[in-house]
């Protein structure tokens, strides 16, 4: 098949998604893309850029004609789009719509006032979608608890009884990760310490290694992490620390507090613009920790889990999905004092991410069975016509 896939926002996660769709794919995968900057314009005006490069690879690939599907982010205002190709499209291509996120229950930043127009532009955009995609079960569940109230927010013709109809058209489709990349050296597929899987190994003495690998925003709570550092630096057990992952303008003051306060524990701090640099600082750690209040999927947890990291994550948001039950106790946490036990014991006895935990991820996540999940259910669509 002919695929399409629209990402007005192509940076980052986004970026990292369709391309690697598009390479592990069976299908042809043509990306119609912007750069990711300026989101809100994106969704209001990239409509019309999107469209006109929708003509464009209709003009330049006459041969293949429309293509059978179409994959578009939730970045997409697909009314607007499908209005401008309304006479160079066929009628009934199946389309995909895909939820990264969602403008509706996604946290604003402190001081912004909620701009219901997003949200809208993602339920209309629900609405004329064949299916709806999301990362994950909590973004599902999570959006469709508030659609509900969104609508109610308007005077009149709200039409809510479509809200079943478009949960029924909704599935979990997951966020592809690059295992082969991140894996231990001589190992892939299969976690087996004793196969020749080798995780660097840490010179005698030296302090276990605590990695901070996601943007730096104020929804992922880095007050939250730095006061746990603070907490584990007062009582004098030994640690060090790696501040990597995406910062952006404004930079929550966190930051700099604890690039003061937490000196003589950095050993690395600031994004890495190498990807090979960045696997490796993963390989290197012993602890990844989440105090996020806002994840609806979480790749740099799972890539920093497969490079060897033994994550502690909050037991909410998605993160219970990402984790097999029996490891629910001993990698999630309820609340910051039972954080603080757990950070101290793995620190104290540190070891990394257990094989069987490695394995899960890899079956659920690895690009090349995610890629198998896009491709039969795009195929099951086009054949439905």
């Amino acid at each position: 098949m002919h695929i399409w896939l629209l990402s007005p926002y192509q940076t980052g996660s986004h970026q990292s998604w369709s391309e690697n769709y598009q390479r592990h794919s069976h299908h042809k995968v043509t990306l119609l893309t912007m750069a990711g900057r300026f989101w809100k314009w994106r969704m209001q005006g990239g409509a019309i850029e999107l469209a006109a490069q929708a003509r464009a690879a209709l003009a330049s690939d006459a041969s293949s004609g429309a293509p059978d599907a179409i994959i578009a982010t939730d970045m997409v205002n697909l009314p607007a789009w499908l209005g401008l190709l309304r006479r160079h499209l066929p009628r009934g291509i199946p389309i995909l719509y895909y939820m990264h996120e969602n403008q509706l229950t996604y946290p604003w930043r402190p001081g912004e006032k909620p701009d219901l127009t997003y949200a809208m532009f993602n339920w209309s955009s629900q609405l004329c979608a064949d299916r709806i995609a999301f990362n994950s079960r909590y973004h599902l569940e999570s959006w469709f608890d508030e659609v509900p109230r969104l609508l109610k927010h308007f005077p009149d013709y709200n039409q809510l009884q479509l809200i079943d109809q478009v949960r029924a058209n909704s599935m979990v489709l997951p966020v592809g990760i690059r295992c082969d990349r991140l894996a231990p050296v001589g190992g892939h597929a299969d976690f087996d310490e004793t196969a020749g899987a080798s995780f660097p190994t840490r010179p005698t003495g030296q302090a276990p290694l605590i990695v901070w690998n996601q943007r730096w925003e104020y929804d992922k709570r880095p007050d939250r992490f730095f006061a746990l550092l603070y907490r584990l630096d007062e009582v004098g057990v030994p640690f060090q620390l790696a501040v990597a992952g995406e910062n952006f303008r404004n930079i929550p003051r966190e930051f700099e507090e604890a690039q003061e306060k937490l000196q003589k524990r950095i050993v690395h701090w600031g994004y890495l613009d190498s990807y090979d640099d960045y696997v490796n600082l993963l390989r290197r750690a012993d602890l990844v920790i989440s105090t996020a209040i806002h994840e609806f999927f979480g790749i740099s947890i799972l890539e920093a889990i497969v490079a060897g990291a033994f994550p502690l994550l909050p037991h909410r948001l998605s993160y219970p999905e990402l984790i097999p039950a029996a490891l629910h106790p001993a990698c999630l946490y309820a609340d910051e004092d039972d954080l603080f036990a757990k950070a101290l014991h793995r620190l104290q006895a540190p070891r990394c991410a257990p094989p069987a935990l490695r394995n899960h991820v890899v079956a659920e996540y690895d690009w090349p069975h995610v890629a198998a999940r896009y491709d039969a259910w795009l195929a099951a669509m086009v054949e439905k016509g």
